[in-house]
């Protein structure tokens, strides 16, 4: 590491995060049957942190491992020796330091041996021979193993170059000097993409250490890297990312953002028309041919657009308050219900989990108090025409929370089989509500999968994610709504969430209990209403039985 540490000290430290690892992860450790100058033949598998949303990509690092003994021997000068790759164009370096004399072997068990083995890797590298030169002083290995790659940051990808790798000596700084006993005491290292991912013990509180680590990392390399602390999904235990900046590019599309989303905009702004003109609906051929007739949508499209705009308005000020990047959002179109709602990219990396429970439920929260709001005025207000709109009552079985409010306030006028009347503002602010519910399902990216990775953390949202979109894959048997909504979110919304720069301290209690009212509200709208609207019929059932 450093000439002017004391000379064990500086092979252990030069050797601490390769061989470490080797020692832990090695599945053969063959006994020396020469002197201490003989290098051991190590076999690893590296596993790459599965933090990614996108498919793994694979790359080869080679790995030199090699063995020093103790430099109070005969003196030997150091040896460096390189390994140069000739199937391709980069070169891969390796230095190893030996120094090691016969008269050393006599008390070798006294002294502490030390290894030193370097990762180095190349985008291009597709070979590195492997076989072992063995002389009476060292032998060296080197071997290619394979470590899985991918882009760890939200609409980022990496712009993978060697010139641009963390170097040895700045991962030496990290460990020594960024990193500490007081926040994050590092016990191993992998190689990570560009950067390099750190195993260790996590000291005090992790919003702290972070915050400490950050501090630190800024003033010693500026804003050339950047941390993540993360939870290891294999063992549950942290452990930090570091990257270098300059391989992190914004993701750039073929089409502007902004044309596509205009062009999204338009078709849905037609499907929410077309959604409140039923003759229209029983005929879509016919549509283009009567498009006069899309006016008398009017007033339905935009309360279910009101809604579905004071949702992502909320999106957009719980963004600006916690410092969060958003992209154009694409409006979804649904002949169904009108829309799907929106799809917005995260841009830059989310600070915490409770930055993004405030990002994920503000959405939500705000599309239905207003369509709340709304459907209380439509079973109160009479039609503004004194007719309104004349429905079978059994729709309102569709809904658990409009079930049961159309029961509280109508009373005795909610009967199975009978013909009523209503404001049609019920079923506009109705069309509302379940757009911010299918929304609010704990799937994938979107906001209730969000809601429920900042709650629960990334193992337990995965498990619940999966679970809730096999449930709608059975649902969307019996509900094109469902089987259309399923298809968007495989294709679409179901890539996990990109890391967090620090992922391990929980949001507060008054977020959770917001987060947890967002699922549940998405729950109730989503559900039936299982129970008969007239009490009588329900006596004659007990009379049946």
């Amino acid at each position: 590491m450093s000439s002017s540490l004391p000379s064990q000290a500086a092979a252990a430290a030069a050797a601490y995060g390769c061989f470490h690892r080797f020692l832990l992860a090695s599945r053969t450790l063959p006994s020396r049957s020469g002197g201490a100058g003989r290098a051991r033949s190590l076999t690893l598998t590296l596993r790459s942190l599965p933090l990614v949303g996108h498919r793994p990509r694979s790359r080869r690092v080679a790995c030199q491992a090699m063995t020093e003994t103790d430099p109070e021997g005969n003196g030997d000068d150091e040896e460096k020796e390189e390994f140069r790759n000739d199937a391709s164009s980069p070169s891969v370096d390796s230095a190893a330091e030996q120094n090691g004399s016969a008269e050393s072997d006599s008390n070798i068990d006294n002294k502490d041996e030390t290894s030193n083995a370097e990762l180095l890797g190349s985008s291009d590298t597709q070979n590195i021979d492997g076989d072992a030169t063995a002389t009476n002083d060292t032998q060296e290995n080197v071997e290619v193993v394979e470590v899985a790659s991918g882009s760890p940051l939200p609409g980022m990808r990496q712009q993978l170059d060697d010139s641009v790798r963390i170097p040895k000596a700045t991962i030496d700084i990290l460990k020594d000097q960024v990193f500490g006993f007081d926040t994050f005491f590092v016990t191993s290292q992998e190689p990570y993409e560009g950067g390099v991912l750190f195993k260790g013990n996590l000291r005090g509180k992790p919003a702290k250490s972070f915050e400490k680590i950050t501090n630190r990392l800024q003033n010693k390399f500026g804003d050339e890297y950047k941390l993540f602390l993360l939870v290891n999904p294999e063992d549950e235990k942290p452990v930090a990312v570091v990257i270098p900046r300059q391989t992190l590019q914004p993701e750039t599309t073929a089409v502007p953002e902004w044309f596509a989303a205009a062009a999204f905009g338009l078709v849905t702004i037609f499907t929410l028309l077309l959604r409140n003109v039923p003759v229209l609906q029983n005929n879509l051929l016919s549509t283009f041919d009567n498009l006069e007739l899309l006016k008398d949508g009017l007033s339905g499209a935009l309360v279910t657009g009101l809604i579905i705009g004071v949702h992502e308005i909320g999106h957009i000020l719980a963004a600006r308050d916690s410092g969060i990047k958003l992209g154009v959002p694409y409006f979804v179109p649904s002949w169904q219900i009108g829309s799907f709602g929106a799809i917005t990219r995260i841009v830059n990396i989310v600070r915490n989990r409770e930055d993004l429970l405030k990002l994920a439920a503000a959405g939500p929260l705000a599309g239905f108090s207003l369509g709340f709001v709304l459907l209380l005025l439509g079973f109160i207000l009479p039609p503004s025409d004194g007719l309104g709109l004349v429905i079978d009552p059994t729709v309102f079985h569709e809904s658990f929370l409009v079930g049961g409010l159309a029961k509280l306030l109508l009373g005795d006028a909610l009967k199975e089989g009978t013909q009523l009347s209503i404001n049609p503002l019920v079923l506009w602010a109705w069309a509302g509500l379940l757009i911010n519910a299918i929304n609010s399902i704990p799937a994938g990216q979107l906001d209730g999968g969000r809601v429920a990775f900042a709650m629960w953390g990334r193992k337990i949202s995965a498990r619940l994610s999966s679970v809730t979109i096999g449930l709608l894959g059975i649902s969307a048997l019996f509900s094109d709504v469902a089987f259309y909504w399923v298809v968007l979110i495989f294709f679409l919304q179901r890539g996990p969430i990109a890391p967090l720069s620090e992922e391990i301290t929980d949001p507060e209690n008054n977020y959770i209990s917001i987060g947890v009212t967002i699922l549940l509200l998405g729950l109730l709208v989503c559900l039936p209403y299982p129970f008969p609207f007239d009490p009588s019929q329900l006596t004659n059932l007990d009379f049946d039985l």
